[in-house]
């Protein structure tokens, strides 16, 4: 299973802008398979990340575009996937003037729309908890946008912390993706008032029976984030990971 652990660049924005080729070898140096593509620095290279990504024998594990880009740049964005050697374009949110009933049916319809335009891409929508604050025909926005039907092209990226917050069982929430979801993130929520950001496997969340899920139901990479880090990112990321290959052992 450790060849399906990536690291989320989000977590390590700041980091990016030292460096991302000597960032990309400590990542690979501190045992990660691959990297979710995110929160590049402004005018970044796409060749030189390319090349970060060669040099280290680290896989592309997606990549996180703006709503924008897509509808804006379609073809660039194509064309910068095939240049890390992924299928996965994932938008990671919606601008606030979006999150209600009519911004998310206007999401369904774009995403669907751009994932018949590529038909060998794959298109997936990365969850918050404010989706569940809005309610489209009887069910969450989020349920709404990932309906796992036949002309819904949607694929689903979870992020098991925001169902976590909005108070939702992560496990049980997961179930309807089965072989809908090639991507998962992964992070902790502190075990303290706060319900702050925390290290995989250092607070509430149970790991263990969704990695037994996600290698049952098509997961492809489990991707760790962690928005907010009170200690190094870099830090975080390896206590992360050290706990998620420990998890990993005991998967059933």
């Amino acid at each position: 299973m450790e060849h399906k652990f990536a690291a989320q660049l989000y977590t390590l924005r700041e980091e990016l802008k030292e460096g991302i080729r000597p960032l990309f070898k400590t990542l690979k140096e501190m045992g990660w398979a691959g990297v979710q593509i995110s929160a590049l620095p402004k005018d970044y290279d796409q060749n030189e990340v390319a090349i970060a990504l060669k040099e280290n024998n680290l896989q592309a594990a997606g990549m996180h575009i703006s709503l924008d880009r897509l509808k804006d740049n379609l073809n660039g964005v194509l064309k910068e996937a095939d240049l890390y050697g992924t299928k996965d374009i994932i938008l990671p949110s919606v601008a606030p003037e979006l999150q209600n009933q009519s911004g998310f049916k206007e999401i369904k319809q774009t995403l669907n729309r751009i994932a018949m335009e590529a038909p060998e891409y794959r298109i997936s929508y990365h969850n918050h908890a404010f989706e569940f604050d809005i309610e489209i025909d009887g069910q969450d926005a989020l349920r709404y946008l990932l309906e796992p039907t036949n002309d819904n092209k949607i694929l689903a990226e979870i992020d098991v912390y925001w169902l976590k917050k909005a108070g939702k069982n992560p496990l049980d929430y997961i179930t309807l993706y089965a072989n809908r979801m090639p991507i998962i993130h992964l992070k902790d929520m502190t075990n303290d008032q706060r319900q702050t950001f925390a290290e995989v496997g250092t607070g509430v969340i149970d790991f263990v029976p969704i990695l037994e899920w996600g290698e049952k139901n098509g997961i492809e990479w489990y991707a760790v984030e962690q928005d907010i880090c009170e200690r190094s990112p870099l830090d975080c990321l390896e206590t992360s990971l050290l706990n998620l290959k420990n998890f990993a052992k005991q998967v059933k």
